[in-house]
């Protein structure tokens, strides 16, 4: 797979793109759209590709299972071709827990032409796409070590993190990393230097911490139907883990949550 000079990606892949961005994404396939190319192609890719990395840590299979995924995908940013190899494996693995469409990203039938799309962009693109979802898979990858924070509880067979600095470790290695990713991607596409850059890289992790504490809240009783709370424990034992039960909590107890 080789550089495309003029940057642009065929209608075929164009139609991937939006194809997947429809399926396996809600507010961000909207944002995306509505950006300028070739950005909107560029983020579309790194989302799926950030999405495929998601994959692996929902699935619910063991963790030296998931490490050996998370090394392939590792192999995959750096060498995209390498698909030709790992997808067909993949294809042939359960991914027990995740959608009908989640399932299908991460096949050769269906997987194969992310990859392909990845290895077109211009090295620089490349470049800044696999460093920042490395290091979300990075992350991702020690969330099961019990001696690397975040630290995960549980509580009455739910899945919780333990206090809020675990909570914001969680979210930079979700959505922090995804921030400085888009930021990167923004910035290459026009050129910015000198003060804007430097500000729209100062608050680019803050950015992405935020949407993925609204989805959190959003999700919250999602999460928790398959046994699964972000919200830390340390808030939870405030209001004698109420909202657990879905008993509720005070008003307070609510703002700080929204606020935090």
């Amino acid at each position: 797979m080789s550089d495309n000079p003029n940057n642009n990606l065929s209608a075929a892949d164009r139609l991937y793109l939006d194809k997947w961005m429809s399926k396996v994404s809600r507010s961000f396939a909207v944002v995306v759209a509505a950006l300028e190319e070739p950005l909107s192609q560029r983020l579309a890719a790194a989302y799926l590709i950030c999405r495929v990395i998601d994959n692996i840590e929902d699935c619910k299979s063991a963790p030296a299972w998931k490490e050996l995924r998370f090394k392939e995908v590792r192999q995959l940013l750096q060498q995209p071709a390498l698909a030709t190899w790992i997808l067909p494996a993949w294809e042939s693995e359960a991914w027990p827990g995740l959608s009908p469409d989640e399932k299908r990203l991460m096949t050769f039938t269906d997987g194969y032409l992310l990859w392909q799309i990845l290895g077109q962009f211009p090295e620089e693109v490349k470049s800044i796409i696999a460093r920042w979802a490395g290091r979300m898979a990075d992350g991702m990858s020690r969330l099961e070590d019990p001696d690397v924070p975040p630290r995960i509880l549980l509580w009455n067979e739910i899945q919780i993190l333990a206090n809020e600095q675990d909570y914001d470790q969680y979210c930079y290695i979700v959505a922090g990393t995804v921030g400085h990713m888009a930021t990167e991607l923004v910035i290459l596409q026009y050129g910015m230097q000198g003060e804007l850059a430097q500000k729209l890289l100062r608050n680019c992790e803050a950015c992405g911490r935020s949407l993925q504490k609204t989805n959190i809240i959003k999700d919250f009783l999602e999460d928790l139907q398959r046994g699964v709370c972000y919200l830390p424990d340390e808030w939870m034992t405030q209001v004698g883990y109420t909202p657990l039960t879905l008993q509720g909590a005070t008003q307070e107890w609510s703002r700080k949550v929204l606020e935090t």
